[in-house]
């Protein structure tokens, strides 16, 4: 903007100096032609003067130029001025400033010609014989038979030249003068009008960069404060309707970083125009890496990118599914959607991805506990109906055997009691439809009674329990849940403990904040072990590392997924530690003070 200013103060100035030098132009015209007038008229009157007073004599040839031109220099010495007589044929028979005989006749002279018209004439002219200009005024005269002629007054304009070259001397210091003023009145004057529209133009500038709090401040009310007030207004709506977007960006994109599908979006150009945070975990790419880029560099998916190309050729909604492995074996379902505007232009394909391993595993694991249920059930019941018909058939007719198999039918049935209770206990808790009550429990008691209740137990098998519980240790849980838990691991620990083997207890308080507080349970026995191959998939539903073991002790395999679902519900740790023929260690951690929400 500032060099508007100055082209602003520099039109200004030209326009003062043309004006103030036009100006002087034509006030030294009026003065020159206002001095020349009043030569003019004062030598006229001199004439008529000179006229009058002047002592004409009837005389001719050499004599009259004699007399007159001595009478000229006289009279041109009294009015300083060239005096020139001139008869009424045109000849010079006098002149103050040169010899009349040696003048050119001057009847043809402009100012001769104008006097017989006007009985006045002037003209201004080159005189060759003084060598400047000159103000020629002449006038005819009678004076009865003494003289016809003319009497012709001629002063120089060198004087009318110094006083104008003076007058134009003292103008151009004034005009000078003027300029300066004019300078700075002008560049004051040209910053009142630009200094808005610099403040605006500052303004749009910012605008253009995206900072929408830029404001005019113009405290005017003509046209440019209307302008600031109006681009003021303009920003508070770009400002509005900027921020809406932000946040409907932002929005968009915590949607897309947090979603958990995955997002690829394909242009009409074939280019991955947007890939989100789990598409990126998922596929095991970047972004970064991609935008801008065509899909066909996914080389790493190639499976992947047959069902990109198949999507954009065909410009039509697809639905596969898929097996990616990154590094881990994941299944993925995918559904292209071609992007369109109503009946607009075709805009690209986005393509959603969802991980539906853990579903399909579930999937399976459902077709798996189905299948291991039917299995586990057909056991008994196969047991149960063959000892059944062999005795109704009557073909056992000791009764010691018929009690035998009595005997087998009743255990049996009680085994598939325990079985199907297992089951529907552990869909109860995997449904999360048993309500937990939380009360203080005293673990050192409790534990002795748990202790108690499995002596029995043990005490056929000639082993040890033991436990290491601290008196004072008190915490929340729901009991019964609390004792199914110690419950199902003591069995286990006295079922897979050979004779003459033991199983401790183990309880412990630990500080891991101010604000958390665990109590570990710890159940130790020396039992047989686990292999480290199946310490994975021991907490899975009827898998048994030793099946025929398990089935002679009545175990139904579901002892330790009930377990893990009930720590799981108290919000706890499960862990297990074993080596094989040394013995196992399970080890739950809850918290201390429960959340009963």
């Amino acid at each position: 903007m500032r060099p508007f200013r100055s082209r602003l103060t520099f039109i200004l100035m030209i326009m003062i100096g043309v004006t103030i030098l036009g100006a002087g132009i034509v006030m030294g015209k009026v003065f020159k032609d206002s001095h020349i007038e009043v030569l003019e008229d004062n030598m006229y009157r001199e004439i008529m003067l000179l006229s009058s007073t002047f002592e004409f004599h009837s005389i001719v040839g050499e004599e009259a130029v004699q007399y007159y031109s001595t009478e000229a220099r006289k009279i041109g010495d009294q009015t300083n001025s060239r005096v020139t007589f001139i008869d009424h044929n045109g000849d010079v028979i006098g002149d103050s400033e040169s010899n009349a005989d040696q003048m050119d006749n001057h009847k043809g002279r402009k100012e001769i010609q104008s006097a017989d018209k006007k009985n006045i004439g002037y003209s201004i002219r080159y005189s060759s014989t003084l060598g400047q200009d000159m103000l020629y005024v002449a006038a005819p005269v009678k004076s009865g038979n003494l003289y016809d002629g003319y009497i012709r007054l001629s002063v120089s304009l060198k004087s009318v030249d110094e006083g104008m070259r003076r007058a134009w001397t003292l103008v151009a210091v004034w005009l000078i003068v003027l300029f300066a003023v004019a300078a700075i009145v002008s560049y004051r004057v040209a910053g009142s009008l630009t200094s808005p529209l610099e403040k605006i133009t500052k303004v749009a500038r910012r605008f253009s960069h995206l900072d929408y709090t830029a404001r005019v401040k113009v405290e005017r009310h003509d046209e440019v404060g209307q302008l600031s007030h109006a681009i003021n207004i303009m920003a508070d709506s770009l400002q509005t309707q900027l921020k809406i977007i932000q946040d409907n960006e932002d929005l968009l994109q915590s949607v897309l970083d947090n979603m958990t599908g995955g997002i690829v979006m394909i242009d009409d150009k074939d280019n991955i125009a947007m890939v989100n945070p789990f598409a990126e975990k998922t596929l095991g790419i970047r972004s970064s890496q991609l935008l801008g880029k065509s899909y066909l560099e996914m080389k790493q998916h190639y499976e992947l990118s047959k069902i990109f190309k198949a999507g954009v050729s065909h410009r039509e909604p697809i639905h596969e599914e898929r097996t990616l492995y990154n590094p881990d074996e994941k299944i993925i379902r995918l559904d292209g959607v071609p992007m369109n505007a109503g009946d607009g232009p075709y805009k690209g394909m986005l393509f959603l991805f969802q991980d539906v391993t853990a579903i399909r595993r579930l999937e399976n694991m459902r077709s798996e506990f189905v299948a291991n249920v039917s299995h586990e059930l057909k056991t008994p019941v196969a047991a149960v109906k063959g000892f059944s018909e062999t005795l109704l058939a009557g073909g056992v007719k000791d009764e010691k055997t018929a009690r035998s198999f009595l005997q087998i039918i009743y255990d049996e049935s009680e085994r598939l009691n325990r079985l199907i209770g297992d089951i529907l206990e552990l869909s109860k808790i995997e449904s999360k439809r048993i309500p937990l009550s939380f009360s203080p429990v005293h673990l050192s008691s409790f534990v002795a009674s748990m202790l108690e209740m499995m002596e029995a137990v043990a005490e056929k098998k000639r082993i040890s329990l033991q436990a290491e519980v601290p008196e004072e240790l008190y915490m929340e849980a729901d009991e019964d849940k609390l004792r199914q838990i110690l419950m199902n691991l003591l069995a286990n620990a006295i079922n897979y403990t050979q004779d003459g083997g033991r199983v401790k207890v183990v309880v412990e308080h630990h500080e891991r904040s101010e604000e958390e507080e665990t109590i570990s349970f710890t159940v130790t026995d020396t039992g047989m072990g686990i292999p480290k191959k199946d310490l994975p998939r021991i907490f899975e539903r009827f898998y048994r590392v030793d099946k025929a073991r398990s089935r002679i002790s009545g175990g139904t395999g579901l002892g330790l997924s009930i377990v893990k679902h009930l720590v799981d519900l108290h919000q706890g740790s499960l862990s297990v530690e074993s080596e094989l023929n040394i013995g196992s260690s399970f080890r739950v951690e809850l918290p201390m003070l429960q959340d009963s929400e």
